[in-house]
């Protein structure tokens, strides 16, 4: 079976790379060595694992994808980028015919599945790869339709702790607090606490030092109106491999999608999961 071509954008980032590195030991896929990269980026390439990677400016992506779909043909992208990034990347990917896997949490997410329905590709868009809380997830989303209101009158509290470099509030615990809310609980997701701050999160959260610089804690605190009750799930990821191997398999689903030839489908990793 042949390896299927990917790209991943968002190198030199963290997550990027580590999916990168992933991506080159997996026998399922093959690297092509361009990514997109952003405006703030002074470097013109990176090593992983051995394997130059050219890094592609906003300004240059047009006629470099060009040279590039010329040479390898069809691939998948797969987006790592930043949250300011999100919809203009994916509108980018859909003019050009580029099917894509979207891992990239904030931008306006609505419009995001707009732009790929009206267009001729397929993409898995989803704001966490990581394949076991994806599955919690769908735990309480099936509370949600089955249970509404079984929360009514609880107070929620919800924290959740990345590396510094992190921009948005967690696309899971957002997802998380839909969940809540159709379950009977008033909270927001400004109500979210979101912590930044290394030594905050060494000192307070007892987070590992190793992992400070890639984690991802969440705690999701229900209080029953008289306070006898407490509800109290959470789960804590350290370092980013957990959303590699995810990705990997996002894309071989994707890949099965596209030789079906389906168009203007968005997929998410629930779907992922139960293939």
């Amino acid at each position: 079976m042949q390896p299927i071509q990917i790209m991943i954008n968002g190198l030199p980032g963290n997550v990027a790379t580590t999916i990168a590195s992933h991506a080159l030991s997996d026998n399922r896929v093959m690297l092509i060595p361009h990514a997109l990269t952003g405006p703030e980026i002074t470097v013109d390439q990176v090593t992983v694992k051995g394997t130059v990677i050219e890094l592609i400016k906003p300004t240059d992506r047009g006629k470099k994808m060009d040279a590039i779909v010329s040479r390898y043909g069809s691939f998948i992208s797969v987006d790592f980028t930043h949250p300011s990034a999100v919809n203009d990347n994916a509108v980018f990917y859909c003019q050009r015919g580029l099917p894509f896997v979207m891992g990239t949490t904030g931008g306006d997410r609505e419009k995001l599945t707009r732009v790929v329905a009206a267009s001729a590709v397929c993409a898995v868009i989803a704001p966490n790869m990581a394949k076991q809380i994806v599955g919690f997830q769908a735990m309480m989303e099936y509370a949600a339709d089955h249970f509404p209101g079984i929360f009514k009158g609880y107070q929620l509290t919800v924290r959740e702790s990345h590396q510094a470099g992190k921009a948005d509030t967690s696309g899971t615990a957002k997802a998380m607090v839909s969940y809540f809310g159709r379950m009977g609980v008033d909270f927001s997701p400004e109500q979210i606490t979101m912590e930044r701050n290394p030594v905050v999160q060494r000192e307070k959260w007892k987070i590992p030092e190793a992992y400070l610089s890639g984690h991802g804690w969440h705690t999701y605190r229900l209080t029953s109106p008289d306070k006898t009750v407490v509800f109290e799930f959470q789960h804590n990821v350290n370092g980013r491999d957990i959303y590699a191997e995810g990705t990997m398999d996002a894309v071989c689903y994707l890949d099965q999608r596209l030789k079906l030839e389906e168009t203007g489908r968005v997929y998410s990793m629930i779907d992922v999961l139960k293939a």
